[in-house]
């Protein structure tokens, strides 16, 4: 049933996609070009190749291609599915603009016609000299029709119907393009540190004001590489931290292919050292391997496990994700014989194990996953499946904290969620 039911989603999907992209393509290329000519062929083109390269970066990695070639596929399929979403945006809401358009240039139109001349007057010829003294009534002729002002003409239906297209079409394409660009940069230039102040109840006065850099999702792979390890780096090593908790999500692909571009996180400084917990993505792309790795770097792996940090116990569980492989989250190894009256601290790749941190009487949880939506409006969506999806709330006695990430998955694009790195503070409730 689990295969019929992931076969009818793939037949949706695939419908839906198709449905877009041919609406994508009227709106940008039917309604605006003239059959024949080359920008529609070339429209035409595009919207068949480009849906086939953001295939490609999909499955490329999960098939086992070469890594130069998920690079190649990976910048156009991916920016395609964000440009896609914020031109399908854009061009509804031009929707509701294209009859306002239309029939104000309608309304334009009636007012440039020329009124209708009107008849005449009869011209009358005085008796010419030797003529019997009668008039003679004549037609003058009809006079011209005043002249319309060029640019005041109205246009005729079908340039209307030109101009409307082409106007919302140029609109709709600078609004999509350029949220996608702008999005794009948010990602490249690295993630913002943020700061919070979290006080526990159990911690004493002697932690007061540890500082913990909470840095997830950074998602090293085709898209983003050594640049961007080096700059989340250099960020965190900035905030001077006592510690660095990595929460997981860290690569989309092998050791073999990213190895080098997980190299700079050996320069992670801070007093207690740095500490890592797998996220689901580990274990699409081997997540031994890479747990080996980072303890290579420097970084200590809680693998169901804690460690006791001046004034507060920091544990570990692996992701949800790793139940496949019998190697999930455990929370009994992790927290179930610890010192109560010690505060604990946990850190969990996805919010949604916040009900067993409950349970086992943990402070605070720090969490990632959820990447604050990434991609407006998809905070809406993350929210059907995410307790949190992004900054702090409480559940019973234990707050829970969520990153949006340092990174993006897929499309390198972030609106409405900037990337950040969290140095949250401590704070004794103690006297």
């Amino acid at each position: 049933m689990a295969v019929v039911g992931l076969a009818l989603l793939a037949v949706v999907v695939l419908a839906l996609l198709v449905l877009v992209h041919r609406y994508v393509w009227r709106r940008f290329v039917g309604d605006t070009t003239a059959p024949g000519s080359p920008l529609r062929r070339a429209g035409t083109v595009a919207v068949y190749v480009l849906p086939l390269l953001s295939v490609g970066a999909l499955v490329s990695g999960r098939a086992g291609a070469p890594f130069w070639l998920q690079r190649v596929l990976a910048w156009p399929g991916y920016l395609w599915l964000a440009a896609l979403l914020y031109l399908t945006l854009a061009l509804l809401a031009g929707e509701a603009v294209r009859p306002l358009l239309r029939r104000a240039l309608e309304r334009r139109a009636g007012a440039a016609a020329p009124e209708a001349a009107p008849g005449a007057a009869p011209s009358v010829d005085a008796a010419s000299p030797g003529s019997s003294g009668s008039s003679v009534v004549t037609e003058a002729p009809p006079a011209p029709a005043p002249a319309v002002p060029a640019g005041a003409s109205a246009l005729a239906a079908p340039s209307r119907r030109l101009f409307v297209a082409r106007t919302v079409g140029g609109a709709a394409a600078v609004a999509g393009l350029g949220t996608t660009a702008y999005g794009t940069y948010g990602v490249l230039r690295g993630p913002r540190v943020k700061r919070v102040t979290v006080p526990l109840a159990r911690l004493p006065r002697s932690a007061h004001g540890f500082r913990i850099a909470v840095v997830s999702d950074i998602h090293l792979g085709p898209v983003l590489g050594r640049a961007h390890t080096r700059r989340i780096v250099d960020t965190v090593n900035r905030t001077q931290p006592d510690l660095i908790a990595v929460v997981g999500d860290l690569v989309d692909g092998t050791v073999a292919d990213l190895g080098p571009a997980a190299e700079p996180l050996a320069g992670l400084r801070s007093r207690h050292g740095a500490f890592f917990v797998t996220g689901n993505h580990e274990y699409y792309s081997g997540a031994a391997p890479w747990v080996e790795h980072v303890r290579e770097l420097g970084l200590h792996p809680l693998e169901n496990a804690r460690v006791e940090i001046a004034g507060f116990d920091l544990a570990g569980v692996n992701d949800v994700a790793g139940e496949s492989e019998g190697q999930g989250p455990d929370f009994g190894r992790a927290l179930g014989d610890r010192d109560r009256s010690r505060a604990a601290v946990l850190m969990a790749h996805q919010p949604v194990v916040i009900d067993e941190a409950v349970e086992h009487g943990v402070d605070l949880q720090l969490s990632g996953h959820t990447h604050g939506g990434q991609l407006w409006p998809g905070n809406y969506i993350a929210e059907l499946s995410n307790p949190t999806v992004a900054g702090l709330e409480r559940y019973g006695d234990t707050q829970l904290y969520v990153t949006r990430g340092a990174g993006a998955w897929g499309p390198p694009v972030r609106v409405g969620a900037p990337s950040d790195i969290t140095v949250v503070e401590l704070a004794s409730k103690q006297a």
